[in-house]
């Protein structure tokens, strides 16, 4: 490349059409760079992901949709005379505008749906026409789904799902030629945009081993240990599974109770951690908690046989043994995120039969224990595709952490993939340093005994309510689980949904505070005291169905964390003066966070 392309000159009022051929040409040679990247895998004889397969399974799941309305040709017909009506209607509403008369929209989109904001969509008869065409089209399709008859349950799941995916992909927003803006943004700059997009295309999927791996923020913006997971601690016991840190206290006196937090290892542990406004630990440490976390390796190959059972022993009973040393307290109470807290409740169960009595109480984050409503991840979890995945998984040792990004990101794909397409790609802007999305592209991978037990056991059998999941050679019951639980979820989950943890709500055998959050995964979790947003739901007995539940419950504006640490401190208020990470028999080995988090996938 020559020069960069010019992109901070004023935009003039019609394109120069010396510097856009110019920009044109620096367009081409950057599409052979980002086609370069993406052979280079296929080159060295490197396999590439499943796409392909998601492919044949999405085709699959419409054929099984369409051979059910083409056994009914009288329904069939209906359909299809709905959409030639809807058409007919946007083409008279078409040309009245074209005559200049008001028309009624046909079709208009949602109002959290940012992909039409812009005016001309509207105000453009042509914009407007392309838009409503979509929508109808894309509603029609979802319809089509819905009202399949004779389709199992999981297939239409899978067809909504793909669906989505497919409809999201085709909207008129995602392509230069469709959408008023990137037209008036690729004029304006003489395709000096399109130029930086494609720049950025190809580092991406460089990025990526030949993949695209969409940047969703600036990457250079952040360190972990320099401006995130930054809360003074030190890492005082390291195993091959996990290092355990301990949290320096900010009061003079702290609960006599410690407290353990048990994260995902789908995702590393700093989410609790981001920085000092948002950080639940450190908000937790001036409580006058003293707070321990486990954070978990990023797996090889070596790690390809460390299973669930692994994960309780080297995992939470190592760490139970590490603060009984650094405190000398031999019970806690434990928190568990996500498939941490599946992982949590699996351990209690197999305790409460072994009467180890050591985790007095436990609070669950946005975590499943019943996975009968487990949301759409459950699309990519058949037999068929299990076998698969241990296959594959078997080969390598570990499932690449980009498997399970590229998974979340399609659970919302106009907000995780295709604005940032647009946004990076098209206008190319690069993406707003935010912590909360880097955090989500520093993926971690899984062992391959681990993953295979997690979805076989929870997601495609769902044993661990039933009664039948098996770790270390005890059946667990979760009923025998009898001390007091603290069960959060949140109202938009895609992960865990709020419906799917009321259920496993009651399958504990003790008492169980069901608290509902405000908004997601993650954004209801990390809703800091110092600047909380959304609200929080609490009521009575989790009884009857999460609906009727919310509509008798109260609802209280901002953060849920008071409301935790007050349900922790009555239960166990005692305290003591304040301790320091290893109390004096453990060495610390480093300071937080540690050497683990560092590990990149």
């Amino acid at each position: 490349m020559d020069k960069a392309p010019s992109a901070d000159k004023s935009p003039p009022s019609s394109p120069d059409f010396e510097e856009l051929s110019r920009n044109l040409t620096l367009l081409l040679e950057g599409a052979g760079k980002a086609t370069a990247a993406y052979l280079k895998p296929i080159a060295e004889g490197q396999s590439r992901s499943g796409f392909a397969e998601e492919a044949a399974e999405a085709v699959r799941s419409f054929g099984h949709i369409a051979e059910s309305w083409m056994t009914d040709p009288q329904r069939a017909f209906e359909a299809q005379s709905r959409l030639g009506s809807q058409f007919l209607d946007l083409w008279s509403s078409t040309l009245k505008r074209a005559n200049g008369e008001t028309a009624v929209p046909v079709a208009e989109p949602e109002a959290k749906d940012n992909r039409f904001k812009d005016p001309e969509w509207s105000d453009n008869p042509i914009f407007d026409f392309l838009k409503q065409a979509y929508l109808i089209t894309s509603r029609w399709a979802e319809d089509l789904v819905d009202q399949a008859e004779g389709v199992d349950d999981h297939t239409r799941h899978k067809a909504q799902f793909y669906l989505r995916q497919l409809s999201s992909a085709l909207s008129p927003s995602n392509f230069l030629l469709t959408n008023p803006e990137l037209l008036r943004e690729t004029l304006q700059k003489n395709g000096a945009n399109l130029v930086r997009g494609m720049e950025m295309l190809a580092e991406d999927i460089e990025a990526g081993g030949g993949e695209l791996k969409i940047r969703q923020s600036d990457p250079t913006r952040f360190k972990v240990g320099v401006n995130m997971a930054t809360t003074p601690g030190k890492v005082i016991f390291r195993n091959d599974l996990m290092e355990l840190i301990q949290y320096a206290p900010s009061t003079d006196k702290v609960l006599k109770r410690p407290l353990l937090i048990v994260p995902p290892w789908i995702n590393k542990f700093y989410i609790l951690d981001l920085n000092p406004e948002k950080s639940f630990i450190r908000w937790a440490v001036s409580q006058g908690l003293t707070v321990f976390c486990i954070s978990w390796v990023n797996p090889g190959p070596e790690h390809a046989d460390k299973d669930f059972e692994s994960y309780m022993r080297e995992g939470i009973f190592a760490a139970l043994d590490a603060i009984e040393a650094s405190t000398g307290e031999k019970k806690v109470t434990a928190i568990g995120y996500c498939v941490g807290g599946t992982l949590l409740a699996a351990t209690m169960a197999y305790m409460a039969a072994k009467k180890d009595k050591r985790i007095d109480s436990a609070t669950f984050f946005t975590a499943q224990v019943d996975f009968t409503y487990a949301g759409d991840l459950k699309v990519f979890v058949d037999k068929d595709r299990v076998s698969a995945l241990e296959a594959s998984m078997k080969r390598r040792g570990y499932l690449e952490g980009s498997h399970m990004a590229n998974a979340f990101n399609m659970l919302r794909p106009n907000d995780l993939i295709w604005s940032y397409v647009v946004n990076n790609y098209m206008k190319g802007q690069a993406p707003f340093p935010f912590d909360l999305l880097y955090w989500n592209s520093d993926s971690t991978r899984m062992p391959a005994a681990n993953h295979a037990f997690y979805l076989r056991n929870c997601y495609l059998d769902n044993r661990l309510t039933k009664g039948e999941m098996e770790l270390g050679g005890v059946t667990l019951d979760l009923k025998k689980v009898k001390v007091p639980i603290f069960n959060l979820a949140t109202k938009e989950d895609h992960i865990a949904p709020a419906r799917s943890v009321f259920l496993g709500s009651k399958s504990f055998g003790g008492p169980v505070e069901f608290v509902l959050a405000g908004s997601g995964h993650i954004a209801g979790v990390v809703n800091p005291v110092g600047k909380p947003k959304y609200q929080y739901w609490t009521g009575g007995p989790v009884e009857g169905e999460l609906e009727a539940w919310i509509a008798k419950a109260n609802e209280t504006t901002g953060t849920w964390w008071p409301h935790w640490f007050s349900w922790i401190e009555k239960q166990a208020p005692r305290r003591v003066p304040a301790r320091e990470p290893g109390g004096g028999k453990l060495q610390p080995l480093c300071d937080a966070p540690g050497t683990y988090v560092l590990a990149k996938s």
